[in-house]
């Protein structure tokens, strides 16, 4: 499939630049500002190849069953859980994300947020705005000397740790994962001793199932009184009755959200949450990454990884495939085999090639789990006869040849 074929959709307002780079590399683009549904995306989904949303469209195995040819999607965020990874590479198509763009902008609005609830700013703006004058300092802290706690020491919580020592805040964190502690940051063995210990508590966590609800009424019981909670991570991992419960105890001095279980899919439909009207809480519309530079960066990120997909096969930092980029001489023809991962297929495609004389001038075979991928290139040239033969395995989950 030549790459002037190719028909991509992106979703969710996703940056100008993506559409404009995409477009460059001779693809056909389609931009809807919104969300859209099941229902709504299986009907958008025909005949495109390379699909782009952010967080609220879920790629399900509705939709990736009603999509055969669908190559490609593309998370214009960090998280994918709103993907069906399994059904995904089952269907043979590969995702990308952008694990780094917007990590800057996610760590400056929990700082921003932190100095703001330490301060009580919410409560003294929404006083101003009601005409009442209360210069007073109770309640209100500088954040040097306080300790924070970071719940996933993972891109963002590291960053967030070098900042907030900067700030001259003592700095925990919890991960079940073994992470390196950064400048004067201590790790902690448990989440009870975290959150025992920290004046605020943030969540950084990814969107993995286990993560679900890990955040309940046990945890904020657990947080010292007075304390600051904020979630920027994912909205279902927190149980929000609970906090809210906390709050209007006292023993929760405050608390920002930018994630919640449910999100409206578009600008200007109506927010339901129980945290409403909550004093001294910070709620925003899902946007620790809704920054110009990060959306931008973001847009040129998964936007490169596309063409680089298409037209190289180049699997490099894939979510769900093994990651692979051969370098690629002039002249070549291309074969991008992804399979099960069972003993002999390779010897089965090279075999097929020897019997055709095809001469294989590099290769790269990559697997995990599962699946394997391989990319094989020849100058010789290879006939119908031969993809077809590639393609009638029963390994073989796709077959793309590359010219």
């Amino acid at each position: 499939m030549r790459v002037h074929t190719l028909r991509v959709l992106l979703l969710e307002q996703i940056h100008p630049e993506a559409s404009e780079l995409l477009r460059s590399a001779g693809f056909e683009v389609t931009s809807v500002d919104r969300a859209l549904d099941e229902h709504e995306l299986i009907e958008a989904i025909q005949g495109v190849h390379l699909l782009g949303i952010r967080s609220k469209t879920h790629v399900t195995d509705r939709v990736l069953a009603a999509a055969p040819q669908l190559l490609g999607i593309g998370a214009f965020c960090i998280g994918t859980n709103q993907i069906d990874l399994l059904s995904a590479t089952e269907h043979g198509v590969t995702v990308f994300n952008a694990p780094f763009s917007n990590t800057r902008s996610v760590v400056e609005l929990v700082l921003s947020e932190l100095i703001a609830l330490t301060r009580r700013l919410p409560e003294k703006n929404a006083l101003m705005h009601q005409g009442i004058w209360d210069k007073s300092a109770h309640g209100a802290h500088e954040v040097r000397g306080r300790t924070l706690g970071i719940v996933g020491y993972g891109n963002i919580g590291t960053q967030l740790s070098v900042l907030a020592e900067n700030l001259g805040m003592r700095v925990l964190f919890y991960d079940t994962a073994d992470r390196l502690a950064l400048g004067n940051a201590i790790r902690c063995e448990s989440l009870k001793q975290l959150l025992h210990d920290s004046d605020v508590v943030t969540l950084h966590v990814d969107g993995r199932p286990e993560n679900r609800n890990i955040f309940g009424e046990a945890e904020f019981a657990s947080m010292r009184p007075g304390s600051l909670f904020l979630n920027l991570s994912r909205g279902f991992v927190v149980d929000y009755a609970a906090l809210r419960e906390h709050v209007l105890a006292g023993h929760i001095a405050g608390a920002a959200v930018d994630v919640f279980p449910v999100e409206p899919k578009g600008r200007g439909d109506e927010f339901v949450s129980e945290l409403r009207g909550l004093p001294n809480v910070l709620l925003t519309p899902h946007i620790g990454g809704s920054t110009e530079e990060a959306q931008q960066d973001i847009g040129q990120f998964v936007a490169h990884k596309f063409v680089d997909f298409v037209t190289e096969g180049s699997t490099a930092m894939s979510v769900n495939l093994p990651g692979l980029g051969l370098p690629r001489r002039g002249g070549t023809l291309r074969l991008v085999h992804l399979h099960r991962n069972v003993p002999g297929v390779l010897a089965r495609v090279n075999g097929i090639l020897a019997e055709h004389q095809v001469n294989v001038e590099a290769q790269l075979l990559g697997t995990s789990g599962d699946v394997g991928y391989l990319v094989t290139d020849s100058i010789s040239g290879t006939t119908q006869a031969i993809v077809d033969q590639i393609r009638a395995m029963p390994e073989t989950i796709r077959l793309r040849v590359i010219h």
